[in-house]
């Protein structure tokens, strides 16, 4: 039978940072967003070193406390120790869809995703000239890029959203500073987002960063990051809950925004940083 829903309603959240001292933390997040949202969004850094002892711990308070679907990408973190594929494996034998230049679709929206990577944004991106470091920095970025163009592709949805770690804009890494705003994101994200006309897009990365943003197409930008999010909804949950429409117009096509549900009851999910990080990264 087809889907008859009007709206479908997003659950974002990115940087947990889960460690090895986090069993249980984050149960009482995922069970929040049970009953008010269709779908989870978990936007990198889902580990704090990319340890598979890590990702297992997150993995089991998906398998035992969230009923709704998830999708993930992972985040600079979650290759820390060289395990990246370790915490995919276990994310995704629990159910998580991962994505690195993948896309699917739910109740008649797409989604797509990749890492993303750096590289600074709009006239002062770092350009592929001189050393071959420098070249190979740049390289990354492209095939970043190139991944999420893929993924955007293969979707024939009216809806489609783009799942990150890294920014595709500037307006959302405000407020960090401005020294490191080149490794926070890249405007090479944007242009695929841009030509593929996306609804939304979600993002973590930039802890200080800005709540949200627009593409130059005019497609909302939301920033996700876990602290961010503590600190500007203190009395609310750590997660930003999006409802939007499954049909019409693309927001970045149209100008119209998906509706905001920010939530008001409180929750606290306690998450150490580990010393001597910074808490951007």
């Amino acid at each position: 039978m087809p889907d008859s829903r009007e709206t479908i309603r997003i659950a974002a959240v990115g940087d947990l940072h889960c460690g090895k001292a986090s069993a249980g933390a984050f149960q009482a997040l995922f069970a929040s967003v049970n009953e008010r949202a269709d779908i989870l969004l978990l936007c990198g850094d889902l580990t704090d070193y990319g340890l598979a002892e890590e990702a297992r711990h997150l993995a089991r308070d998906v398998t035992s406390t969230l009923k709704i679907p998830s999708a993930a990408v992972l985040g600079n973190h979650d290759f820390e120790s060289g395990n990246g594929q370790a915490v995919v494996d276990i994310l995704r034998e629990a159910g998580v869809k991962v994505l690195d230049g993948d896309a699917f679709e739910l109740h008649g929206v797409g989604f797509a995703g990749a890492k993303g990577f750096g590289g600074g944004f709009g006239p002062r991106t770092l350009a592929p000239w001189g050393e071959e470091s420098i070249k190979r920095f740049v390289h990354e970025a492209i095939d970043e890029a190139l991944k999420l163009e893929t993924a955007l592709a293969k979707l024939r949805t009216s809806r489609r959203v783009a799942v990150l770690h890294y920014s595709p804009i500037e307006a959302t890494v405000e407020g960090e500073p401005r020294e490191i705003f080149p490794f926070l994101g890249s405007s090479r994200l944007e242009e695929p987002l841009n030509r593929f006309k996306v609804s939304a897009v979600f993002h973590g990365h930039a802890h200080h960063g800005s709540l949200e943003g627009r593409t130059s197409a005019g497609a909302p930008v939301y920033n996700v990051a876990m602290p961010l999010l503590r600190r500007s909804f203190r009395d609310a949950p750590p997660v930003r809950i999006i409802e939007m429409p499954v049909a019409g117009e693309p927001a970045g096509g149209s100008g119209r925004r998906a509706t905001d549900r920010p939530e008001a009851a409180p929750l606290e999910v306690p998450v150490g940083a580990a010393p001597g990080r910074g808490t951007h990264d």
